[in-house]
């Protein structure tokens, strides 16, 4: 079975998949690989062995079909697939296993590729040329930074709460350095290799040496769809604190504030409710939505996020730099096309960047090198 994603969608929501036969393969897994899946140019090749009544390779992109059933090799308990794929693809799975009438979702035995998010593990299928980023992986021959977390006993929300500071390997307190506020800093760093990560871009010289505040929210659902007492959380709680305790610049084109999904809308409700607080800000497959229609089919909290979106005046400059990112297998990849233009209209220096990829963590980690570069690169023009 040959299936086809590289067409253009039709719609914001799902791209359409073309069936062609096929069999290329069959033949090559009659005698099972050591691994799975094998890739070449524009196909990936999964197989799975044991009993059942059907397989099928389950996805997690916003794509038609949401699976793909698996073939039985006759005469044997081997079930194969073939996917036409688009070359430097990155996705996750699972196989849908059917046996005496119940279904049991599984991680792909064959493959030891395993990307991680608050809700457990997926397989991954990396197809021909895509190579997670060599800056994400802990290097033993570098200096690392520190990570310590403290409490700050009062709040917006009436409740002592965790925060965490990374700093960077030599930092030294005669020095100042550039904050970046990160929603869901702990999911970045269980899911999204974010230490490594600063510690090799930092090691590099592709960005400034810098101190993170990671901040988890214990509601976001509510919290991030522009609760105010979030922005307060943020500006009179978190700030002052990171000011007081480590050596952070305090001009706002040296603070950059970042979320992925949620955090994205909570990163955007700060800098329109806190105008030029932060310098920049780094939106990652933001659940934005501009299309009043699409509500119809979402949970309620998106009537929340199209209510703060209708309620941001168009022209309204809160930051001076965006990056705008999204997989292009996610359901909302043309609402996050239309936030960088919006941004761009407002007269904020916009960058959008698409990956290849659809709503997980790993793609927000291999994006994590160009927002920062983008957000953190100084211009002769800038102030303070």
């Amino acid at each position: 079975m040959v299936v086809d994603v590289q067409r253009p969608a039709r719609s914001s929501r799902h791209r359409r998949a073309e069936f062609a036969a096929g069999g290329a393969g069959e033949a090559r897994v009659l005698q099972p690989p050591a691994r799975t899946p094998v890739v070449e140019p524009g196909l990936a090749h999964f197989v799975w062995q044991g009993e059942a009544e059907a397989v099928w390779l389950r996805h997690f992109m916003s794509l038609e079909p949401t699976s793909f059933a698996m073939a039985r090799v006759p005469g044997s308990d081997s079930w194969t697939l073939t996917l036409k794929v688009p070359d430097r693809t990155r996705f996750e799975y699972k196989f849908d296993i059917f046996r005496r009438g119940h279904s049991q979702w599984i991680n792909d035995p064959m493959n030891p590729d395993h990307a991680t998010d608050p809700f457990g593990a997926n397989s991954v299928c990396m197809t021909h040329g895509y190579t997670p980023p060599d800056w994400a992986v802990a290097d033993p021959g570098i200096g690392g930074g520190e990570v310590e977390t403290f409490t700050l006993e009062k709040t917006s929300f009436g409740a002592p709460r965790g925060v965490s500071a990374y700093r960077p390997a030599g930092y030294d307190e005669a020095k100042t350095y550039p904050l970046v506020v990160i929603h869901d800093g702990w999911d970045y760093v269980d899911h999204a290799a974010l230490i490594p990560a600063l510690d090799n871009l930092i090691a590099r010289g592709d960005i400034p040496p810098l101190v993170a505040a990671l901040t988890q929210s214990p509601d976001r659902n509510h919290e991030y769809v522009d609760d105010p007492r979030h922005t307060d959380f943020v500006v009179e709680g978190l700030l002052p604190a990171f000011e007081a305790r480590y050596s952070v610049d305090p001009r706002p084109r040296r603070r950059v504030i970042m979320g992925a999904s949620l955090g994205a809308v909570a990163s955007l409700s700060v800098a329109a409710r806190a105008p030029r607080v932060f310098g920049a800000g780094i939106l990652k497959s933001g659940s934005f939505i501009f299309d009043p229609k699409l509500l119809e089919t979402r949970s309620a909290l998106f009537r929340d996020v199209s209510a703060f979106i209708d309620s941001l005046s168009l022209g309204e400059r809160h930051l001076r730099r965006a990056f705008v990112t999204c997989g292009r297998y996610e359901g909302l990849v043309s609402q996050n096309r239309r936030m960088a233009a919006y941004l761009r209209r407002s007269g904020i220096d916009t960058r959008y960047a698409e990956g290849r990829d659809a709503h997980h963590w790993h793609n927000w980690r291999d994006q994590i090198r160009a927002g920062l570069m983008w957000c953190l690169r100084e211009t002769e023009t800038e102030g303070g």
